[in-house]
């Protein structure tokens, strides 16, 4: 089994969100990432995707994104996004009888003995004007870490990643290193200005990578345990 990693797939099948407003690179985003995903990932390979799946308000109008999502070899693990709004209770996420398809929400998944936890995470600014959020958000992380037995190794997916505006780890970044996760992938960040913000690396036993779609030109990124 490999592991790959990509976020912010930004999936549009209403075709009412054009992303390449945001720069030429995304003109035809979704094609290029499901070809590299054809190409690349086998049946048995796990995909982990770290938030902003769809642009789709509602959960039945996600569904057409998520079906193209389940089509795509591999298993996949989805954690939420701060564009996915259609993102729903886990009874409503699991009745849509997914296969191929593994949604992250105060829990955890073990695949040979890696087990992969997370939440959405949040913005660190220092005026906290969504502390409450915040707070939320580092609690779901001690839940679904909280879940894991009999695990060789920890992967932790962020849509956020989990350092402050100055560079510096924050308290998501405490948790994973509380629980001695090994890996930790985030998204969220895009264009030139967000990429001067991405941090890379092994950070006190923790490698992170940074897996935002247009950050890793689309293609899936291989994640080595």
């Amino acid at each position: 089994m490999k592991i790959f990693a990509i976020a912010d797939l930004h999936f549009d099948h209403k075709k009412e969100k054009p992303m390449d407003i945001f720069g030429e690179n995304w003109a035809g985003h979704e094609e290029k990432i499901i070809e590299n995903w054809k190409h690349t990932v086998s049946p048995k390979d796990l995909v982990l995707i770290p938030g902003d799946i769809s642009w789709a308000l509602k959960l039945e109008d996600a569904l057409g994104d998520l079906l193209k999502i389940e089509e795509l070899p591999g298993m996949k693990i989805i954690g939420k996004g701060n564009h996915d709004y259609w993102w729903s209770t886990s009874s409503k996420l699991e009745s849509l009888g997914l296969k191929t398809i593994k949604f992250l929400k105060n829990n955890s998944f073990i695949y040979d003995e890696i087990a992969v936890c997370g939440t959405r995470g949040w913005d660190s600014k220092e005026d906290r004007s969504n502390e409450k959020i915040f707070l939320r958000e580092l609690n779901r992380l001690r839940l679904s870490l909280d879940s894991v037995t009999n695990a060789e190794k920890i992967i932790a997916m962020l849509h956020y990643p989990p350092f402050s505006s100055e560079g510096l780890p924050n308290e998501f970044f405490s948790i994973l290193e509380e629980y001695k996760v090994s890996i930790c992938i985030y998204g969220h960040l895009h264009g030139l200005a967000g990429h001067k913000n991405i941090k890379e690396g092994i950070f006190d036993n923790i490698m992170v990578h940074c897996v935002s779609s247009d950050y890793i030109d689309f293609k899936l990124k291989r994640i080595d345990t």
